[in-house]
């Protein structure tokens, strides 16, 4: 089934396809992200009928929305049924479980409204940094700041390897787009956590030295 909608996903690219997508991938049901943005940033590249300034905008909108669901979810119905669904084979069918609602929860305590924004950048804690937000009822003109912010830079690396690929590779198809970007965005995760992990440090040490 996923790879259905996969397949029906890179065969009918267009901003709202970007949009839907990336909110889908944004809130607490799983979905790849670099299915979306990198094959439609190459297909800007390669054709007319796209904008690779405009999948930005579209994918950082839809991850938005996809936030805010996970946002009023968990403040409106709060810890307890958060964790009761994580618990539960639904929540289980959306690779959710108690240890990653905990591990969301835990980054949030750690690094504050900030998490909002580096959270964004983190694997496993992109999809569901939203939640210790909304729990902690952060105020919701911050949180989407922040998440914009955190959005629209993730987005754009996810654009920039679509638009390397068509540049310094021979791929014509946005299938081969989707398979190299794949291999990219698991390399990216990790030196970007690196780098999320270094300015982190960086702050606290100049918090601490204050």
């Amino acid at each position: 089934m996923t790879a259905e909608i996969i397949r029906w996903v890179l065969e009918n690219l267009d901003y709202w396809v970007v949009l839907f997508f990336m909110a889908v991938e944004s809130s607490f049901i799983p979905f790849p992200s670099e299915v979306v943005v990198p094959p439609a940033a190459w297909l800007s590249m390669a054709s007319d009928s796209m904008n690779i300034f405009l999948v930005v905008v579209a994918a950082t909108v839809g991850a938005d929305v996809g936030a805010l669901i996970n946002y009023f979810l968990a403040r409106y119905l709060g810890r307890p049924v958060i964790y009761r669904f994580a618990e539960s084979r639904l929540g289980h069918l959306c690779l959710l479980d108690r240890s990653k609602v905990e591990q969301a929860e835990a980054y949030f305590r750690r690094h504050g409204a900030t998490s909002t924004f580096f959270g964004r950048l983190v694997p496993a804690v992109r999809q569901l940094i939203s939640i210790p937000a909304g729990i902690a009822k952060m105020p919701v003109s911050r949180f989407l700041i922040f998440t914009t912010l955190g959005a629209a830079t993730w987005n754009t690396i996810l654009a920039l390897i679509g638009w390397g690929i068509y540049r310094f590779s021979s791929v014509k198809t946005v299938d081969e787009v989707y398979l190299l970007a794949k291999q990219y965005n698991t390399e990216l995760s990790i030196a970007i956590l690196l780098l999320v992990a270094l300015a982190i440090g960086i702050l606290f040490f100049k918090a601490r030295k204050k």
